[in-house]
């Protein structure tokens, strides 16, 4: 139950009835890699019920340097499954479904449907467009996330802003194509992304709304840009 000693180190900024609100919550994670494995984390460390953790891809030796749930003894193995094996071990209260399996136009509305927000760990923006559109037309939220050296950024995407349609255009490749995949940044990105969820879940506090946040950490800057 929610009053475990567990959660105790949540009830300064989490009451008791938010943290049993928590744990109805149903959230669907796309992706597993960088930004996933530290989303996935944070939210089963915080209580959040039930997650569906989505990705098709293995682990190899370049995901070692950032990707949280890869070790030199798992690679090959599915994210998704590793995934799993890694929040049972943390909370064993998490309803939690590994799903080995390429995200296409033919499964996205199937796999988002039925959750309270979708979370964008993807690494394709191509993808993150599909899945934009998707949640908009089922009506769920979206919490946005991407990296690329020493940049991160953030958004809240509600059904109908399509922000990464207006952000991207035709581009098709993200900036982490160029300055690369570190360790920090991911993280940083991650908790940003559950900073958001958290707020929208227990409806608190004050969201990011038609905006991006970027984050440039070699110049130590945060911005908000308007979409």
């Amino acid at each position: 139950m929610a009053d475990q000693k567990r959660y105790l180190r949540n009830k300064k900024l989490i009451s008791q009835e938010e943290q049993e609100s928590l744990q109805s919550k149903k959230i669907i994670i796309l992706g597993c890699g960088g930004l996933g494995g530290y989303i996935a984390e944070m939210l089963a460390r915080l209580g959040v019920g039930d997650l569906r953790i989505v990705d098709f891809d293995t682990f190899d030796e370049s995901n070692l340097n950032r990707q949280l749930f890869s070790s030199e003894k798992n690679l090959g193995f599915s994210k998704a499954e590793e995934a799993v094996k890694r929040i049972k071990i943390i909370n064993s209260e998490v309803r939690v479904e590994g799903i080995n399996l390429e995200i296409d136009g033919e499964n996205v509305e199937k796999l988002i449907k039925g959750r309270d927000l979708v979370v964008d760990a993807l690494d394709s923006i191509p993808l993150k467009i599909m899945v934009e559109e998707a949640c908009s037309k089922l009506g769920v939220t979206m919490v946005h996330g991407a990296i690329g050296g020493w940049i991160a950024q953030v958004a809240v995407i509600r059904p109908g802003d399509f922000i990464l349609k207006k952000l991207y255009g035709d581009i098709k490749e993200g900036i982490e194509v160029e300055l690369g995949n570190p360790s920090f940044t991911p993280a940083l990105a991650a908790s940003l992304q559950v900073g958001e969820i958290l707020k929208l879940l227990l409806n608190k506090g004050i969201s990011l709304k038609e905006e991006i946040l970027y984050i440039d950490l070699e110049n130590n800057s945060f911005s908000n840009f308007k979409i």
